[in-house]
């Protein structure tokens, strides 16, 4: 077992990556939630010409596998680490070049684009570290076109086992929030399991006026 300090450092590190080790970090995300990104890829019905941004982008996996699969979009990362931001732009160097991605440093509370900027915005296992659930919330309504769509993706539960803390935060706090910033078709569904872990995510979508 490891002792608490160094838990709580390596805990940190998932948070907000940092140094070789956070760049380790970033790669070892990449190969366990592929399943988690495929899945949310899917549920955003992403069309030719779109604008998508991946807020918490990580080591840039998920920007990497929606330039693949989609020719004529082009995708914004922000992560708040200066450490994973570098991994993801070297991940995504060539689109970067190309003008198809962006990856920028930033705070998901106070999100560095116009309103109105993108047709998409996900959000993958970042739920659990957002300081402030509806300012950030009340940030991707902002910054989504009218009609844009927004997908939150996250694990609620091991095997048989519940997080509690999770499913009372999104029951209570994130679905309430949206709907009362005037998102519509709010709502969650079950994705397919990651590692024994549970996959859920909530989405929604911005009003047309």
């Amino acid at each position: 077992m490891r002792p608490k300090r160094l838990q709580t450092w390596v805990d940190s590190q998932y948070e907000n990556p940092r140094g070789i080790v956070g760049t380790y970090i970033g790669e070892k995300m990449v190969r366990q939630h592929r399943v988690e990104v495929d899945w949310t890829i899917e549920q955003l019905a992403v069309q030719p010409g779109d604008r998508i941004l991946d807020l918490g982008c990580g080591a840039g996996d998920a920007i990497a596998q929606m330039l693949r699969s989609f020719d004529e979009v082009h995708v914004t990362g922000l992560d708040r680490s200066p450490t994973i931001v570098r991994s993801a732009s070297k991940r995504n160097r060539a689109a970067l070049q190309a003008g198809r991605a962006e990856v920028v440093e930033g705070d998901l509370e106070t999100l560095p684009f116009p309103e109105g900027s993108f047709n998409h915005v996900f959000s993958i296992h970042t739920l659990y570290f957002w300081k402030d659930l509806t300012k950030t919330l009340s940030e991707i309504e902002r910054v989504l076109k009218p009609g844009g769509s927004f997908v939150i993706t996250y694990c609620d539960g091991k095997g048989d086992v519940t997080w509690d803390g999770i499913t009372t935060l999104v029951r209570e706090q994130l679905i309430p929030s949206a709907k009362t910033l005037g998102m519509t078709d709010v709502s969650d569904q079950r994705g397919p399991d990651s590692r024994d872990y549970r996959t859920v995510a909530v989405s929604g979508r911005k009003t047309q006026s």
